[in-house]
C-alpha cells in the first residue's frame, strides 16, 4: 500500500505516511507527548489548541474511545501523528475506534511515520510549525506554514474558554470556588466538586474582577489553557486586581499567569514538557513527585519579594511551583488533576481547600 499523506515541517523536512481519521489538511505547531496512554484526554485538552500532537509510544488506539475520558466537549488538537494506529480496539469501555472518533471530530491523522526520528528533530530544532496534507505541492504547503502565526506572542485563551458563567453545585453549606476558565480541563472541576464537595462557579477567562467580587467566592482557581501566557495581558491585569482578595491556586497556564501578575517573567521552552513521567522536586522537603505535564512555556527563575519558588523540574531545572504566603496564593506548573499512574500531586487540591 502506497503512502498517501505527508507531514511537512517548517524546517523543510518531509515525512511520508498513511492518512487516517479526517480526510483533510491540518496546520499547527508540532509537539510530542511521551505518555503511553491518554490519547483521548490529550485530543480534548484545550491546552493543545492549534497544535499537532506526536505520540512517542508506537501503538496508539488499542483501547479505543470511551464516553468518560474527554477533558472538554470537543477536540482542540488539530492533528495526530503516530507510528501505528489500531483499527480494532479491545477494551470493555470502548465505544468506537480512534479512527472513527477523529473523523467525527474532523481531526487529521497520519501514521507510518518514523516517530523516533521526528522526536529527535524536534528536540534538536525545537517546536515548529508543520502541516499534514494529502497534497504534495511543497511550495503551496510552505506558503501556508509561513502565514500561520507562531505560538510565541499568541493569546489563545479567548478561543478556548467557556462562553458564559455556569455553576456546578456541591454539598450543602460547602465553600464556593470561582474557576477562571482559560481552557479548563473537565477533571479539575470534577475534583473540586466531586472529591471535595465544593460549589464551583466557572467563568470565562475575561470575567471582570468586580463581577468575581460580586459572586464572593471563598477561593479562586486559575486553570490551564493554551497559548503564550505573556500575551494574555488582560488576564494578567485581572489577576493583579484579585491578588490578596481571596486565596488563589494556579495550574499550568494559571501558574504562569499568577507568576506574571506577581512580577515574574515567562519564556518559550525549546520543545516543551508533555508526558506523564516528569520528575519534580519539592524544594523544602527534597521529595520528588512523578507528574503529568503539558506546557510549552515556563516561568523564569527570578527572585521576587514575598514569592518563593517551591518546586523545580529535575530534567531541566525550570520552575514548577511558586507560593506567596503574604498574598495567600500558590501555583504548580504540572497537572495535579491528572493521573499518570501515581497520584502524587492531588495534595495541592487539598492544600487549596484547607486554605479557603
Amino acid at each position: 500500500m502506497d503512502k498517501n499523506c505527508i507531514l511537512y515541517l517548517e524546517n523543510g523536512e518531509v515525512f511520508e505516511g498513511f492518512s487516517f481519521g479526517f480526510n483533510g489538511e491540518a496546520l499547527g505547531e508540532i509537539v510530542f507527548n511521551t505518555s503511553m496512554t491518554g490519547y483521548q484526554e490529550i485530543l480534548t485538552d484545550p491546552s493543545y489548541h492549534s497544535q499537532i500532537v506526536l505520540m512517542t509510544y508506537p501503538h496508539i488506539g488499542n483501547y479505543g474511545i470511551n464516553d468518560s475520558d474527554n477533558e472538554s466537549d470537543s477536540c482542540f488538537a488539530k492533528g495526530l501523528i503516530v507510528r501505528e494506529h489500531c483499527d480494532y480496539p479491545s477494551n470493555f469501555t470502548s465505544k468506537q475506534s480512534l479512527d472513527s472518533y477523529l473523523k467525527q471530530n474532523e481531526v487529521v491523522g497520519i501514521s507510518g511515520i518514523d516517530t523516533r526520528k521526528l522526536v529527535r528533530i524536534i528536540r534538536g530544532d525545537g517546536s515548529q510549525k508543520c502541516i499534514i496534507s494529502n497534497d504534495k505541492d511543497l511550495l503551496r504547503l510552505k506558503d501556508k506554514i509561513n502565514k500561520f502565526p507562531i505560538m510565541q506572542g499568541n493569546d489563545l485563551t479567548l478561543s478556548a474558554t467557556c462562553k458564559e458563567i455556569y455553576t456546578v453545585a456541591g454539598e450543602e453549606d460547602a465553600k464556593k470556588v470561582f474557576v477562571y476558565d482559560f481552557g479548563c480541563k473537565r477533571n479539575i472541576i470534577q475534583i473540586l466538586n466531586q472529591e471535595f464537595g465544593l460549589n464551583v462557579v466557572v467563568g470565562p477567562c475575561d470575567t471582570s474582577p468586580n463581577l468575581i467580587k460580586d459572586i464572593n467566592p471563598d477561593g479562586i482557581l486559575l486553570s490551564n489553557g493554551p497559548g503564550d501566557p505573556a500575551a494574555a495581558i488582560y488576564a494578567i491585569n485581572n489577576i493583579k486586581k484579585l491578588i490578596g482578595y481571596k486565596p488563589i491556586f494556579g495550574i499550568c497556564l494559571g501558574h504562569q499567569l499568577l507568576s506574571l501578575a506577581l512580577g515574574m517573567e515567562t519564556f518559550k521552552l525549546k520543545f516543551g514538557h508533555r508526558g506523564g513521567n516528569h520528575p519534580v522536586m519539592e524544594v523544602e522537603s527534597g521529595k520528588v513527585e512523578i507528574t503529568s505535564q503539558n506546557h510549552g512555556f515556563a516561568v523564569s527563575n527570578k527572585e521576587i519579594a514575598d514569592v518563593v519558588i517551591t518546586h523545580i523540574n529535575l530534567n531541566d531545572k525550570t520552575v514548577e511551583g511558586i507560593e506567596s504566603k503574604k498574598n495567600k496564593c500558590f501555583s504548580v506548573q504540572h497537572h495535579p488533576e491528572a493521573s499518570p499512574g501515581p497520584h502524587d500531586s492531588r495534595k495541592y487540591f487539598k492544600k487549596f481547600v484547607e486554605t479557603i
